[in-house]
């Protein structure tokens, strides 16, 4: 007979599929594992284990985490890890019954994003670059302003996720280049442009670090103090809220660095880009993941339709009236 499995054990499992089939990236594979692990230790309380787990079991764990006031979005995303652990082990036939099954879909409020406008990047963007230029908070607090504004203008200048932007290594911009090899999930690479702004950022960030002492032949965006170590991406969430109340930006709270990948997207949209260059700039795999950016522009939808569609009446024209 088996020996039963332990929940740290079906995690592993399920970790190492994931890894080795569908190539997730490293960063999500931490998440889920913190995702798993809080399933787990649920269950554990309850004196049973994830091979066990029942849907009773399931259900007072979601009950767990309404009552623990997570948002919305942080439950919808643990129970949909547990879900997939579950149907992964159902399918290897490491159990033979899912407990999340039968258990009623989530039903949540659509929210559109927040998108930043054009003149709401502009004033982070100055903010940042205002701090960046004040010598007299002393070269170690300069130096981070200028990587904070370096950081800033590349998130926004192509597009690329925090994760792919903090791992970004030194040689990533070379000095007088216009464009930078980005490698996103699953390790496929892809070319993104940089406008001349988010290249002299960074040859700031780059000289005021230098002067601190602070040189590193490995990271792009590292620590002032130790170049062998990168910036985080909770350093650089903590970076961009602070700089977002600062800059009197509406919903503080909710700006994130992936609002400027966001941005990135709806601006270039609204400008006239088309979809699918918009896939490949993100490093979209599915053209569906892209097309969520349409929902938050309706204005340009609208237009299209009133100056396109060949039925629509221009402006102050009304139709001909027949004899």
């Amino acid at each position: 007979m088996r020996e039963p499995m332990t929940s740290e054990a079906s995690i592993a499992l399920w970790l190492e599929a994931l890894a080795a089939e569908r190539g997730t990236a490293t960063s999500s594979l931490g998440v889920y594992r913190t995702s798993a692990r809080c399933w787990a230790d649920f269950l554990a309380s309850r004196g049973t284990t994830i091979e066990g787990a029942s849907r009773a079991d399931f259900t007072e764990y979601l009950a767990h985490l309404d009552a623990r006031h997570l948002s919305e979005a942080t439950i919808a995303h643990r129970r949909t890890v547990v879900r997939s652990l579950h149907r992964f082990l159902m399918a290897e036939e490491h159990v033979g019954y899912d407990p999340t099954s039968l258990v009623a879909p989530m039903k949540r409020p659509e929210r559109l994003p927040l998108v930043l406008t054009i003149a709401e990047v502009d004033r982070l963007l100055e903010t940042a670059h205002a701090l960046a230029r004040d010598d007299t908070v002393g070269l170690y607090r300069q130096a981070g302003y200028a990587r904070r504004a370096a950081l800033f203008e590349v998130l926004y200048a192509s597009g690329t996720r925090v994760s792919e932007a903090v791992n970004l290594p030194a040689a990533a911009i070379a000095p007088g280049a216009r464009a930078m090899i980005v490698k996103g999930k699953g390790g496929k690479e892809r070319l993104v442009m940089l406008h001349r702004r988010a290249i002299e950022a960074v040859e700031v960030w780059r000289d005021l670090a230098a002067a601190y002492g602070s040189v590193s032949d490995t990271w792009l965006f590292h620590s002032v103090r130790n170049g062998a170590a990168p910036l985080t991406r909770q350093s650089a969430l903590a970076e961009i809220k602070e700089a977002a109340v600062a800059a009197g930006i509406r919903n503080p709270d909710r700006v994130s660095p992936h609002k400027l990948r966001h941005a990135f997207a709806s601006h270039l949209l609204s400008n006239g880009a088309d979809l699918r260059s918009i896939q490949e700039l993100l490093g979209h795999a599915d053209l569906g993941t892209t097309e969520i950016y349409l929902h938050t522009d309706t204005r340009r939808t609208h237009g299209m339709v009133r100056d396109l569609h060949p039925l629509n009446e221009p402006a102050g024209t009304s139709p001909p009236v027949e004899a």
